[in-house]
């Protein structure tokens, strides 16, 4: 388990599956999500995913608690590699229960991940991809220091995505 000033990270577990669907199935926590809530087949298939990657990586997205309540799944983030058209990336990723919103936490996550990609894994970039739209999640990104790189067209017949970069500082 890893710690930030008010969140706990732990490796998700087959319990947690309950709140992932429940959080992926909401459909505001969905709302730039041009594919919609999830469901329960595809929260199934996702999250064995998920935890494949840590199988495979060691890393992944956490389960995210409050320190105050660590029973209670708030979200999932963390880093995986994913595909960013035909080139894998590493990928800072979150979603959070909307009754959690706008409490900093989004950004304690991303911060919490960047720092545990450069330090613990030894990488030097790490990614995002946004919803053009989802203004929130863009300035989330941006007090995480990331800056936008360049555009991904994702999705047939929608805006491109945006992909913002972090890079360490190599001295």
């Amino acid at each position: 388990m890893k710690y930030t000033e008010r969140l706990v990270f732990k490796t998700p577990e087959q319990k947690d599956f309950q709140r992932y669907f429940e959080i992926n199935a909401d459909p505001e926590t969905n709302l730039y999500n041009p594919y919609g809530p999830m469901n329960f087949e595809k929260a199934k298939n996702t999250f064995d995913a998920l935890t494949e990657h840590w199988k495979e990586h060691q890393f992944g997205f956490w389960a995210i608690s409050e320190k105050e309540n660590p029973e209670l799944v708030i979200g999932f983030g963390g880093l995986n590699y994913r595909l960013y058209g035909d080139v894998v990336k590493l990928n800072l990723g979150y979603r959070i229960d909307k009754d959690f919103w706008n409490k900093g936490y989004a950004t304690e996550i991303g911060v919490h991940t960047i720092r545990h990609g450069f330090e613990e894994l030894r990488q030097n970039q790490i990614f995002a991809v946004v919803r053009p739209d989802n203004q929130a999640s863009i300035k989330v990104l941006e007090k995480c220091g990331l800056q936008l790189f360049d555009e991904l067209n994702d999705i047939p017949n929608q805006k491109n995505s945006l992909i913002f970069i972090i890079q360490k500082n190599i001295e």
